[in-house]
C-alpha cells in the first residue's frame, strides 16, 4: 500500500475526515452485463424510495456537503459526486457506462452515498496526501477543461493534485492501460459502515475486475 496522509490542515478544519482505500491489479474491460444490470437495480430502487430534493439529506452525501461548505465551497453550485450522479439517475439521464472498474466505483458511490474516487497508480507518485486546496486552484478534469478545486479535500502527490470527492484529473484517470488501481472512499462523518463498505468494494472488484493482490487501508 502507498504512504498516504492525511495533512493536519484538513484534519483542523473537518477532524472527521478519513478514507478507506483499497490498492489492487485490475484487468480493465467493458462492464459486464450482470455489473450493468445491478446499477440498473440500484437506479431503480433510488427512483422508486427517493425524491431529488431528497438526495443532500442522505447520510453520507450531506456529512460531504457539510465538509466541502465548512472549507469554504459553494456546495449549491459545486455538487460532490454521488451527489452529482444520484441528481442524473432521478432525473432519468443515468448514468455514463466507462469501464467496469469505473462502473464499479460508481455502483458502490450510488448505492452507499460515499464520493469515490479510483486512480491509475502508475501515474501517480508513492507519498500521497490529502489537504484542502488553496483559493484559485484548478486541474485538467474527467471530460471537462480547467476544473475549480479550490476549497475542497484534494489529494495531492509530488506532481500535484489529482482528485477530490466532486471531480477527478485527467492525470490519474482509469484507462484501458491500467493495471493498478487506489479506490479512495471519501468519509466525513462517524463512518460506522465504513469497515463494510469497504469490503463491499473488495468483493465487486474481485467479481468484476478480475481484483488481485488486494491491500486495504482506513487513514483517519
Amino acid at each position: 500500500m502507498e504512504q498516504i496522509l492525511i495533512d493536519n490542515h484538513l484534519k483542523d478544519k473537518w477532524p472527521q475526515a478519513c478514507l478507506g482505500c483499497v490498492c489492487c491489479n485490475v484487468q480493465v474491460q467493458k462492464s459486464s452485463p450482470k455489473l450493468l444490470c445491478e446499477i440498473e437495480q440500484v437506479s431503480q430502487q433510488l427512483q422508486a424510495s427517493m425524491k431529488i430534493e431528497e438526495i443532500k439529506t442522505r447520510e453520507h452525501i450531506a456529512e460531504t456537503r457539510a465538509c466541502c461548505k465548512a472549507l469554504g465551497k459553494d456546495v449549491q453550485r459545486y455538487r460532490n459526486s454521488s451527489e452529482a450522479m444520484h441528481r442524473r439517475i432521478l432525473q432519468g439521464k443515468g448514468l455514463y457506462q466507462i469501464n467496469n472498474v469505473v462502473d464499479v466505483n460508481n455502483l458502490i458511490s450510488i448505492r452507499t452515498g460515499y464520493s469515490l474516487g479510483t486512480y491509475d497508480l502508475d501515474c501517480v507518485t508513492a507519498s500521497i496526501h490529502w489537504t484542502v486546496t488553496a483559493e484559485g486552484t484548478h486541474y485538467e478534469g474527467i471530460g471537462k477543461d480547467a476544473v475549480n478545486i479550490e476549497f475542497l479535500p484534494a489529494l495531492y502527490d509530488a506532481r500535484g493534485y489529482f482528485g477530490n470527492p466532486n471531480s477527478d484529473s485527467t492525470r490519474a484517470m482509469i484507462t484501458e492501460n491500467t493495471k493498478r488501481i487506489l479506490l479512495c472512499i471519501y468519509s466525513f462523518g462517524i463512518s460506522e459502515d465504513l469497515e463494510y463498505v469497504l469490503q463491499d468494494t473488495v468483493c465487486a472488484l474481485r467479481q468484476y475486475c478480475d481484483a488481485q493482490q488486494i491491500e486495504t487501508m482506513i487513514v483517519r
